[in-house]
């Protein structure tokens, strides 16, 4: 069974997670997306709160799990036999941040591979922290996240 880990904060998830997980589907048998918890970022959902919204927007998808995990990342994907770690890549900039972090974790363990996708066009401006700064501020977020998503922001600031 060829399983593989996509990580993330999904603070809160959006359409560009959406459309990197749906192009996965088909590279995997099983799929865990997989909340990470992150001390350095300010969180506008709680963990909890994140679990339920990306498992409200996926409740169809039976070849995803959604998880909770602290820690390397790698080795959650281990822990969870996961081969390979799936990677969402808006900009160049990106793509040098998760380069260097796929060779750590390559030199951590090396059976792990990180797969990178391409975001399409529409989306290499969507990202968790836009989206939260606009809602900060009372803007409207429908066009960026899933409309299964909408009810978890209502109202958050």
């Amino acid at each position: 069974m060829k399983i593989a880990l996509f990580p993330g904060s999904f603070d809160p998830i959006t359409k560009a997670h959406v459309d990197i997980l749906k192009r996965s589907l088909s590279l995997f048998d099983k799929i865990y997306v997989g909340i990470g918890t992150n001390s350095t970022k300010q969180s506008l959902l709680s963990v909890a709160q994140r679990l339920e919204m990306i498992k409200a927007v996926f409740k169809d998808e039976p070849k995803l799990e959604m998880v909770t995990y602290e820690g390397l990342t790698v080795n959650f994907c281990k822990e969870i036999g996961a081969s390979h770690m799936i990677r969402g890549i808006r900009t160049v900039s990106d793509f040098e941040y998760e380069k260097a972090i796929a060779q750590m974790n390559h030199a951590l363990i090396p059976e792990i591979e990180s797969i990178f996708i391409v975001s399409k066009p529409g989306y290499s401006s969507i990202s968790s922290t836009i989206v939260r700064d606009v809602l900060r501020y009372g803007g409207d977020v429908a066009q960026f996240v899933p409309s299964a998503a909408i009810p978890f922001l209502v109202g958050l600031k």
